[in-house]
């Protein structure tokens, strides 16, 4: 935040979690606005997340397809995964690529972080690209039922303007992963 923009912020007074899952809390703030009124936010809490867009020597990407509650179907995605406590983003990456596609990777490239809906929700994904790849053992979670895609990059960024992949991080990670491609993989 530049000091230019510390008008804008927020004071918050009061803070009462409504709800406290597995990977998410939900929380009411007060706050006081910058014009001096009181207002309220609903907040996600959440401890971050990464994803990560596995890059084959040949040039294909490996996507997973699994059920989604949330949207009530099956959609299409880069695997990703949420941060353990204390655990640094390119560590979760290496733990979820393996567990979700049964790769490892050689090289995580950072590609960028952001916020997935900063207006309700504080989560931060951090979106690596991973090149090198080798063959390991697949260990999804017990409740994820996950099935592995391998297809070029032109395919799937066919699939991202055909709308047949409709998951954010997976639209941003596979145009990325084209550019890097056309860049010479660097």
């Amino acid at each position: 935040m530049t000091d230019e923009s510390n008008w804008l912020q927020e004071i918050v007074l009061s803070s009462e979690t409504v709800f406290e899952g597995r990977v998410v809390t939900l929380r009411v703030d007060q706050v006081r606005l910058p014009s001096g009124r009181i207002s309220r936010r609903e907040v996600v809490a959440h401890p971050g997340a990464v994803a990560i867009i596995p890059m084959l020597p040949d040039g294909r990407v490996v996507l997973v397809r699994q059920y989604r509650q949330a949207a009530g179907q099956v959609l299409l995605e880069i695997p990703a995964g949420t941060l353990e406590p204390g655990e640094a983003p390119e560590a979760c990456a290496h733990r979820e690529l393996v567990e979700e596609t049964g790769y490892r990777a050689e090289r995580l490239l950072p590609l960028f972080a952001s916020y997935l809906a900063p207006g309700y929700s504080s989560e931060l994904l951090h979106v690596f690209l991973a090149d090198g790849l080798a063959a390991a053992t697949a260990r999804p979670d017990l409740d994820e039922q996950i099935e592995t895609v391998e297809v070029s990059i032109t395919e799937a960024v066919s699939w991202v303007l055909s709308g047949q992949i409709q998951d954010a991080k997976t639209i941003c990670g596979v145009l990325l992963a084209e550019r890097w491609v056309k860049d010479g993989g660097r």
